[in-house]
């Protein structure tokens, strides 16, 4: 499938997605279970789906009629100044990342919430130090 293609059949689905969560918030009268939330998690998709295919949409149809500023866009993306500082942008905010994260997950074992909430967010703390420690290692190894 072309890259074309697949940005209007994203920009659909996300429209679709968007539609489903509004329809299913309206429609259930007494939600339980799953049912409180998943559409809400339709609409967020929905939306972040269809910004994402409009935005390239767009961005395609601008350089496809402006060829030099489709060659500054290509190297803009290329340029290992600006690959260096978005790594470091990353970075920055994965340190951050970890001082908010460990500070929530305390408050929220202090303010005597739901264990499962509190484990949730343990494993995702986890799971996300484990791949920086793997990556670590790894690209240890390679320098």
């Amino acid at each position: 499938m072309k890259k074309k293609n697949r940005n209007y059949l994203i920009a659909v689905v996300g429209l679709l997605l968007l539609a489903a969560g509004l329809i299913l918030l309206k429609a259930i009268g007494n939600p339980q279970g799953i049912w409180l939330v998943l559409p809400y998690i339709c609409i967020g998709l929905g939306c972040g789906a269809f910004g994402y295919g409009v935005g390239d949409i767009v961005n395609n149809r601008v350089a496809k009629n402006n060829p030099q500023l489709q060659k500054q866009m290509e190297i803009d993306k290329n340029d290992e100044r600006n690959i260096a500082i978005a790594n470091q942008a990353k970075a920055k905010a994965y340190d951050i990342m970890l001082y908010v994260f460990g500070a929530l997950m305390v408050a929220l074992a202090l303010m005597s919430v739901d264990i499962v909430v509190v484990l949730l967010l343990v494993a995702a703390y986890l799971v996300v130090v484990c791949f920086f420690i793997y990556y670590l290692n790894k690209y240890q190894r390679e320098m």
